[in-house]
């Protein structure tokens, strides 16, 4: 019964976001897709080097947490400002832009880490990928400055 009720209040919480955030959801969606790959190669990195730890471990999946409230943050914030324009009588052409590079500057970071762990699994990186990804930190950090 009690696994029944987690289920629809998971599912009514999924679909509350979907229609809230029509736009963050694909980015949403990779951002729960490396964050979970850069979790399992965290730990795949720390079994290698013998530095497996479940308080780490634990730590990682808080963090993990607090980007998605980080996430949450920004989209609050574009609805703030949208809310206060159309009180106003202006009109943004676009929205989610907070929540949005909020979301691609967290999903550049997680690729960064995803790829650190590779390295740490002794995995060889091509120069080209990592030099890629970098430049894509790079330029998200400088735009949204």
């Amino acid at each position: 019964m009690k696994e029944n009720v987690f289920r629809a209040i998971f599912a009514a919480a999924i679909g509350a976001l979907a229609a809230y955030a029509d736009v963050l959801l694909v980015p949403l969606c990779v951002l729960a897709a490396v964050m979970i790959i850069d979790y399992a190669t965290g730990i795949a990195a720390a079994w290698s080097c013998r530095e497996l730890s479940s308080r780490v471990g634990v730590k990682g999946i808080v963090k993990k947490v607090a980007y998605l409230a980080l996430v949450a943050v920004g989209m609050v914030v574009d609805y703030l400002i949208s809310s206060a324009l159309l009180h106003v009588g202006a009109e943004l052409p676009f929205n989610y832009c907070f929540g949005m590079m909020i979301a691609v500057w967290l999903i550049v970071n997680e690729l960064l880490s995803i790829l650190e762990n590779l390295g740490r699994l002794g995995i060889p990186l091509p120069e080209f990928l990592v030099k890629a990804v970098e430049r894509l930190r790079d330029g998200v950090d400088r735009h949204t400055k």
